[in-house]
């Protein structure tokens, strides 16, 4: 995918921090839309339907976590890449910004070529996920629909977050095998992309409240495996 076919949506209620993120991204090729607040965002988002969103999370009217949570159950957006971009650093804001749906955290203030960096890596997922997989996949009672982003659980149907899904393919492709954590974090994340020690964790516990507890085992000091 080409940059220029890539949308990017900006939301923040600082037009100072919208200008600059505006300016350089969209000199890289990027096609730029921006939002003041997470109402507007949300909006904004149904409309034009990004590849990637950049969330403040402490906002007017509506605030990033809030928004995020709305995206995700928004028809076509249920895979859009999305990122905080928050100067708040503290623990429990990444757990809600992963718990709404996020698939990623940058801390602001940050450099303008930084940023550019992350973002560039957190667009090559989408050309990694171009590449020929096998459609669909089951393991035991679960079905896999990578094309579609859905998974069949005993019949039901149910729709995961992007990161979500990657990492259950993951530990679906070889059950009982135990994923490393470093693993993981490179072939869900993308090595060039640092996030917090407890993003693994919080991924792992929604799943289990989706998919089942027994299914998800934690190796203690190395990391996790799916059973059957």
């Amino acid at each position: 995918m080409k940059k220029k076919d890539i949308t990017i949506l900006l939301v923040d209620d600082e037009p100072d921090i919208l200008e600059i993120l505006s300016y350089n991204l969209s000199s890289e090729g990027y096609e730029i839309i921006t939002a003041k607040n997470g109402a507007e965002g949300v909006s904004k988002a149904k409309k034009k339907l990004p590849d990637l969103i950049i969330l403040d999370v402490m906002m007017p009217e509506m605030d990033g976590i809030e928004a995020c949570e709305i995206m995700r159950k928004t028809p076509g957006l249920e895979n859009t890449i999305i990122t905080f971009l928050t100067a708040r650093g503290e623990d429990y804001s990444q757990v809600a910004g992963f718990d709404a749906g996020a698939d990623d955290y940058i801390t602001k203030p940050i450099k303008p070529k930084v940023l550019v960096s992350k973002v560039n890596a957190l667009l090559r997922r989408l050309s990694k996920e171009d590449g020929p997989v096998d459609d669909i996949t089951k393991v035991g009672d679960i079905v896999i629909n990578r094309e579609e982003y859905k998974i069949i659980n005993h019949g039901e149907e149910i729709i995961l977050p992007r990161k979500e899904f990657e990492l259950l393919a993951l530990l679906t492709s070889k059950p009982n095998k135990v994923f490393k954590r470093e693993v993981i974090l490179d072939r869900v994340w993308g090595n060039e992309v640092v996030v917090g020690g407890r993003t693994i964790d919080v991924h792992i516990r929604k799943l289990r409240e989706k998919i089942g507890e027994d299914h998800f085992k934690t190796v203690k000091g190395v990391g996790y495996k799916f059973v059957l």
